[in-house]
């Protein structure tokens, strides 16, 4: 089913009975479980709706592409700040996917160490509900209200509750430049302590990552003299073994978000771990497989690359482990507690109650 309007949306599901798999671009169909349903396809919803550079505010539909909006922001100087990854090559994709699966699986780079995720960005959302119900949340200017904050709540949703049709996102003037230094590696304790220490100077650092065998990365942006400034603090801080210019820095980052540099991906089984900082090195420490990995958000992302399948999280006493890229059938959203379970039941019982928007994708249990 492929409407091409929010009536004919609207009507399709107030009519149907039976389940839907629903879908934007399609470009991310393992990341969660089997959905057994008719495809929704939403791809019509493409347009770019209205966008106000003066204003810092973009509205386009659901499904349009990431990299054409990336192409109008750069136009006029401007970004996506939260910087959507492109996951085409670990899902083996043609493009990056649609703004509208960005906010759906709450996605966000490197540079969410500064700037935060999707859900920090947007400022509305249009879709239609199980029931058939169109509902619009949020608008083009930020108002204090009460009730639900109904863009934020389909932050991370995973199309289980609207199928969205528009999206409102803010964006930001792109930094002047930027550049990346490079320290030697010490191994992954030490470059968490690093890390968590440089973050708490005056240098800004909007990204921080550790790469084993080539050591910790910090990214420093903004206007050029700003930038070489908060440079001299690293250096003046820590022991600097090369800077990154402009150019160089932004390749490096973008390999960094879009997991490139996990080269051979055959037979792999790759995980995404959300986890306090601290836990980081011991977690790290206590597999006994064998794996690749590097850290990300200062040693608060853990991307973890297994030649088998294996049960990582079993080794995590706190956090959250998605399994990317499996090699065999399990949970691929981390289990939730018991209270969280029941809140996430009645949240999809009231947006939908009959069970029709990718039932079981995120869990067995909705």
């Amino acid at each position: 089913m492929k409407p091409t309007d929010e009536k004919q949306l609207a009507e399709a599901l107030s009519s149907a009975a039976t389940p839907f798999e629903v879908i934007g671009l399609g470009t991310k169909p393992a990341l969660g479980n089997v959905v057994k349903g008719t495809t929704l396809n939403l791809s019509a919803f493409n347009k770019i709706i209205n966008y106000e550079p003066d204003e810092l505010i973009l509205e386009c539909g659901a499904a349009a592409k990431l990299s054409d909006v990336e192409k109008l922001l750069n136009e006029k100087n401007q970004m996506l700040a939260f910087e959507p990854p492109d996951f085409s090559a670990l899902f083996n994709g043609d493009h990056a996917g649609s703004i509208g699966g960005a906010l759906a699986c709450n996605l966000a780079g490197s540079r969410r160490l500064k700037a935060g995720a999707a859900r920090d960005h947007i400022l509305g959302v249009t879709g239609v509900n199980g029931q058939g119900e169109i509902i619009r949340g949020g608008a083009r200017v930020v108002k204090n209200v009460t009730g639900y904050d109904v863009s934020r709540l389909m932050a991370g949703s995973y199309g289980t509750l609207m199928a969205f049709t528009s999206v409102i996102f803010k964006v930001l003037p792109k930094p002047e430049t930027e550049q990346t230094c490079m320290l030697q590696d010490q191994g992954p304790a030490k470059a968490v302590q690093v890390m968590s220490e440089i973050l708490a100077t005056g240098a800004e650092v909007s990204s921080a990552a550790y790469l084993p065998g080539e050591g910790t990365c910090l990214r420093i942006e903004g206007i050029i003299a700003s930038v070489n400034a908060r440079v001299e603090i690293v250096k003046s801080a820590l022991s600097v073994k090369n800077v990154l210019a402009d150019q160089e820095s932004r390749l490096h980052w973008k390999d960094i978000c879009n997991v490139a540099l996990f080269t051979s991906q055959q037979d792999k089984e790759i995980w995404r771990i959300v986890l306090p900082p601290s836990d980081a090195a011991n977690f790290i420490k206590s597999l006994p497989f064998s794996f690749e990995y590097f850290f990300d958000w200062a040693g608060s992302l853990i991307w973890l690359q297994t030649d088998t399948a294996s049960d990582v999280r079993k080794y995590l006493s706190n956090g959250i482990a998605t399994c990317f890229v499996a090699q065999s059938t399990k949970n691929i959203f981390h289990p939730l507690s018991k209270d969280l379970t029941a809140l996430n039941k009645r949240v999809k019982a009231a947006f939908d109650p009959k069970g029709l928007l990718n039932p079981n994708k995120m869990s067995t249990e909705f």
